[in-house]
């Protein structure tokens, strides 16, 4: 049996045409699950019950201001995308690789574990601790790949802060979980089917 050497582990910065379409998909679900354990340690750790997190009010207006924020944003995304130059809201070919030969389920899947992870960690734990605002600067650090361009960056921070918006004004995570499901959804399905021109 070989022996496992730390020392010949090498760090090396890779670019997402280095990735197959495997490895991209394991890079995306893990970072995914490390997102949702860091979110899900830290609402335990304030001391909120994550049942009662994701409990549905009785009223179904956190519906309508998840729905009414998407439509929002796909419509100033599609407006952005028809009016500005691909190169100044590129994101280095991310979003085409993962959802240019996707199935509409698994886009579907996908859209579903990234708004359920993301939210938990960013609106359960973060907003709660230190609010929207900072919680969008940190979103829009995260999402790294758009800062190369101020429009894509300017974009998630306001999409961020419209989701933390919502949160608040429904009292319920699940508005801006089916709001950034629906966002990541709609615009997989646009870069799934968009005809190349």
């Amino acid at each position: 049996m070989k022996k496992f050497d730390i020392r010949n582990i090498r760090i090396r910065k890779v670019s997402v045409d280095d990735l197959d379409d495997r490895m991209l998909l394991i890079n995306l679900y893990a970072t995914q699950g490390f997102t949702f354990i860091i979110g899900l340690i830290w609402v335990l750790f304030q001391h909120q019950n994550v049942i009662r997190l994701f409990t549905p009010p009785k009223e179904l207006a956190f519906v309508y201001w998840g729905v009414g924020l998407a439509a929002a944003v796909i419509v100033v995304d599609l407006l952005i995308s028809r009016f500005v130059p691909e190169e100044a809201a590129d994101d280095g070919g991310v979003n085409d690789r993962i959802f240019r030969t996707r199935p509409v389920w698994h886009i579907a899947v996908l859209s579903l574990v990234v708004a359920i992870c993301e939210e938990l960690l960013f609106r359960g734990a973060l907003q709660h601790a230190i609010g929207p605002y900072w919680t969008s600067i940190i979103f829009a650090t995260i999402h790294v790949r758009y800062l190369k361009h101020w429009i894509p960056t300017g974009l998630v921070f306001s999409i961020s802060y419209g989701l933390g918006w919502i949160y608040m004004q429904s009292g319920s995570i699940l508005a801006p979980i089916i709001a950034h499901f629906l966002i990541d959804f709609i615009m997989g399905l646009i870069i799934r089917f968009r005809r190349e021109s």
